[in-house]
């Protein structure tokens, strides 16, 4: 069981996540400063310090906390044999993290547009070695014709360019939704047209 001051440390540190997060994605790594993140999240400057070191470190650790969470919603790909199945968790839970972390993913496309300085041993590491299995369970789905016959990455690739297009673009759609951002059910509506799209052009 946790004591307090375990559950405090948690606390705090999930504010500041939470509040770098819309610090750098609003910035960038370069604009932003401890102490917007400090006002933002409602803590004392020194609280950054103390849990995070350097803006540097809590920047690493945000991406970091990003790229779980995606690799942690393709579990579908482990969990689930077939492929409507487990395309369809896939994309449901890309949407969600599009919906519920819009700065999350802002701050993850305004590092690959500066170059993945921060994050590029960790791609060529962990997240291809993450890319190359799922890769595998597409191409093995194609060979045994439960879909039709797709480069695999490139499928991927058009999966996170669709899910992740709701938080990258957050702006122009409400633009151009007549300056209205969508309720939880007009999201959902959408959610499923974007499932009922992968799925059609795979043949499923």
């Amino acid at each position: 069981m946790k004591d307090q001051k375990e559950l405090v440390r948690e606390i705090n540190e999930r504010k500041i996540i939470e509040a770098a997060e819309q610090v750098f994605a609003r910035y960038g790594f370069k604009g932003a400063t401890t102490d917007q993140i400090s006002k933002q999240s409602g803590l004392p400057k020194a609280n950054i310090h103390y849990y995070f070191k350097t803006k540097a470190n809590l920047y690493h650790q945000v991406l970091a906390g990003i790229l779980n969470e995606w690799m942690e919603s393709a579990q579908a790909f482990d969990n689930q044999e077939e492929p409507k199945q487990a395309l369809t968790q896939y994309v449901e839970s890309k949407m969600e993290f599009s919906r519920k972390r819009p700065f999350a993913s802002k701050v993850w496309a305004n590092e690959m547009l500066h170059g993945a300085p921060v994050v590029s041993e960790f791609l060529e590491t962990t997240l291809k070695n993450w890319l190359d299995d799922r890769v595998q369970v597409i191409q093995n789905w194609v060979e045994s014709g439960k879909i039709n016959s797709v480069d695999p990455m490139v499928f991927i690739y058009m999966i996170w360019s669709v899910t992740q297009h709701y938080a990258d673009f957050e702006r122009q759609i409400v633009l151009l939704n007549h300056g209205k951002e969508f309720t939880d059910e007009e999201f959902s509506e959408k959610t499923q047209q974007v499932v009922n799209l992968i799925l059609t052009s795979v043949g499923v």
